[in-house]
């Protein structure tokens, strides 16, 4: 299915670039791709290998410690049920637990070498290397839920975005990330009833390959054909008279729909850094309310708190904590290593469709229905970004924060929008591509389902408590 989607998402973007002029050129969509190829390898992946190293290092201290087994046995209940193909004394359902602790108390940068591991002790348990097992498909499936207890992420573009009482949306955040939870554990195991893992493909000899002849069906003939068609009509707008994109951008309104675009994204950036140098001077001079001092406070002791638990209970028990924790780092760069192509492959499509405009003609198109159905117009390049990427997803609500002609129940319903969904394809892309499973099964189906219906709790909650802020 991954295939498919992929190929489709890059097609779009490079057909709807091609008609809105940002096909090559500053801020066109192959600058997007190399700038997203290079955040992929320098800013992500590297910077996750470290990450890994330490993590990893960590976690072996808590095993050998037995705080993983304590924990473990502490929630044995419910993980027996979730996850009945692991045994039970194994290391799998540590660094599981691990992982969506972490989730919950909303310190994803940890959670992700925590999750990595836990899916490589998962792949030890798989007998088909290149499909994913039903318990990779539940526990990404949580995974992508993302329920937290504090949604800090959503509370700081709050802030830093001037809206006051940004703690209302914890309540509502914790409610629609615990249905989206529970829908994500349903989908993945009714899904998968009726995806069934196949074996492993043989790899054939590179001469058998190359005698193998592979035929092109009518369906696909007729594809390709489409395609041509489209792209010599982008070839028309790139080399034709320079009036002849703007007339046709005009003529069907999407001109005005691409500038007020430019305009409000350009007003938000300004709004949201005046905001912030108003907001770093009125922290240095305010004192900051007891409940944040309390939540920043919690949020900033569970690390130390980790630590100090993993190093100290291993040391009591004569564990030598140093060379453990250098066995345990050394899997962490060709983790990191491993997943980097994926990185790059996701994150560019995603650049390309970003870039080209097609949310926001989708939105356009869109507009009249989401209306009639009480979905605010403004909320849906969020919803449609927020599974595909989370940088992309942040800047989208950093301007809808900032907008002034938006109401306080839109953003208040954006933040726990952002808050009560996940980066899905993303997780995907990093959770399997560390193990090297080719055939996702019916995890992306259960993802999305939970994604679409964390956003409708999102939506429920931001009209029920914020129709009349």
């Amino acid at each position: 299915m991954l295939n498919h989607i992929w190929a489709v998402l890059l097609f779009i973007g490079i057909l709807v670039a091609g008609l809105t002029g940002h096909v090559s050129g500053e801020g066109s969509v192959l600058d997007a791709a190399a700038k997203a190829a290079e955040k992929a390898v320098m800013g992500i992946a590297l910077p996750l290998a470290g990450m890994m190293m330490f993590w990893l290092g960590v976690l072996r201290l808590m095993e050998k410690a037995g705080v993983l087994d304590a924990l473990v046995r502490f929630l044995s209940p419910l993980l027996r049920r979730l996850f009945p193909d692991v045994p039970k004394d194994h290391p799998a359902m540590g660094a599981m637990v691990m992982n969506l602790s972490a989730n919950m108390l909303g310190l994803s940068n940890s959670a992700t070498p925590m999750g990595l591991k836990a899916m490589g002790h998962l792949q030890e348990l798989n007998a088909h290397k290149q499909s994913a097992s039903n318990t990779m498909v539940t526990f990404l499936a949580l995974n992508t839920a993302g329920f937290t207890l504090i949604p800090i992420t959503a509370m700081n573009f709050l802030n830093a975005a001037g809206i006051s009482n940004s703690f209302r949306v914890i309540i509502p955040t914790i409610i629609a990330t615990a249905c989206t939870s529970t829908v994500a554990v349903l989908a993945a195991k009714t899904y998968q009833r009726f995806s069934p893992q196949l074996p492993d493909e043989v790899e054939q000899p590179v001469e058998e390959k190359k005698a193998v002849q592979t035929g092109i069906s009518g369906r696909a003939k007729f594809f390709l054909g489409l395609l041509a068609f489209l792209f010599a009509g982008m070839a028309v707008l790139e080399l034709g008279p320079k009036n002849l994109r703007g007339d046709l951008l005009r003529d069907t309104g999407l001109s005005s729909v691409i500038e007020k675009a430019a305009e409000r994204k350009a007003t938000a950036e300004k709004v949201l850094s005046e905001k912030k140098a108003a907001q770093t001077q009125m922290v240095a001079a305010v004192e900051p309310p007891v409940w944040r001092r309390m939540m920043d406070g919690a949020s900033g002791l569970a690390i130390p708190a980790i630590l100090l638990a993993a190093v100290g209970i291993a040391w009591a028990r004569g564990v030598r904590v140093y060379e453990e924790f250098v066995e345990g780092a050394k899997e962490g760069f060709a983790v990191s290593t491993r997943i980097m192509p994926y990185l790059v492959a996701m994150l560019a499509v995603l650049a390309i469709l970003r870039e080209s405009g097609a949310f926001l003609l989708l939105e356009y198109a869109l507009a009249p229905v989401l209306n009639l159905l009480g979905f605010p117009v403004e909320l849906l390049t969020l919803a449609l970004m927020r599974p595909l990427s989370g940088s992309g997803a942040q800047g989208i609500l950093n301007e809808i924060l900032t907008r002034p002609d938006l109401s306080e129940m839109v953003k208040f319903t954006a933040a726990i929008l952002y808050g009560s969904t996940e980066t899905t394809f993303y997780v995907l892309t990093v959770y399997f591509g560390s193990v090297g499973v080719r055939r996702f099964r019916h995890a992306l189906l259960a993802g999305l389902t939970a994604d679409f219906i964390g956003m409708c709790a999102a939506i429920f909650f931001g009209r029920l408590l914020f129709a009349l802020v």
